[in-house]
C-alpha cells in the first residue's frame, strides 16, 4: 500500500486509527477540533466581542483606578482622622472599592459600545480595515456626548474617531525592515 495513511479507503463506521494512536486519541482530536471551531465562531460573533470588550473594560477601569487610588490620599500622618487605624484603613479601602467599581463600569460600557458598533460596521461592510474603527469611534463618541447637545456630540465623535484611528494605526504598523 503506497501513499498517505489518511488516503487509505475504509468502510463506514470502521475508520482506521493512525499508527501510535488509540481510538481515544482520535476521539480527543475530533473533540478538540470541534472546540476550536466553536471558539472560532464565538470569537467572530458580535455578542461575544461585545461581552469580551465590556469585561476587559471593566477590569482595566478597575485596575487603573486602583493604581491611581494611592495618589488620591494625603499623607496619613498629616491627616486628622477620628477612629483607629483599622477604621481609617477600612474607610480608605471602601472608598477605593467604590471608585474601582464606578470607573470599571464606565470603561466597560465604553468598551462594549465601541466593540458592538465596530462589529456591526464590519459585518455590514464585510471588510476589516481602519474605516471600521474610525466609524465606530465617531459613533461611540457621539453617543457618549449626546446629552451635552449636538455640537458636543459631533466634537466627541471627532475626538473619539481620531483617537480610534491613532490607536488602530499604532497597533497595525509594520515593524521596520532589518537590512
Amino acid at each position: 500500500m503506497s501513499g498517505n495513511f489518511w488516503q487509505v479507503p475504509y468502510r463506514a463506521g470502521k475508520e482506521p486509527v493512525p499508527p501510535g494512536f488509540t481510538p481515544e486519541d482520535v476521539e480527543n482530536v475530533r473533540n478538540n477540533k470541534k472546540m476550536e471551531m466553536f471558539m472560532s465562531e464565538a470569537m467572530t460573533s458580535c455578542p461575544a466581542k461585545t461581552i469580551m470588550a465590556g469585561g476587559a473594560g471593566l477590569a482595566l477601569g478597575a485596575v487603573f483606578t486602583l493604581m491611581t487610588a494611592s495618589m488620591s490620599y494625603e499623607d496619613p500622618l498629616l491627616r486628622q482622622h477620628s477612629g483607629t487605624n483599622t477604621q481609617r484603613a477600612r474607610d480608605i479601602l471602601r472608598d477605593t472599592g467604590k471608585s474601582m467599581w464606578s470607573s470599571g463600569k464606565s470603561f466597560g460600557k465604553i468598551g462594549a459600545l465601541y466593540a458592538s458598533i465596530e462589529c456591526v460596521i464590519e459585518s455590514y461592510r464585510a471588510k476589516t480595515d481602519i474605516y471600521n474603527s474610525v466609524g465606530a469611534g465617531f459613533m461611540s463618541g457621539g453617543i457618549l456626548a449626546r446629552a451635552s447637545g449636538p455640537k458636543a456630540a459631533f466634537g466627541g465623535g471627532l475626538a473619539f474617531g481620531a483617537f480610534s484611528a491613532a490607536i488602530d494605526l499604532f497597533m497595525r504598523r509594520e515593524p521596520p525592515d532589518e537590512d
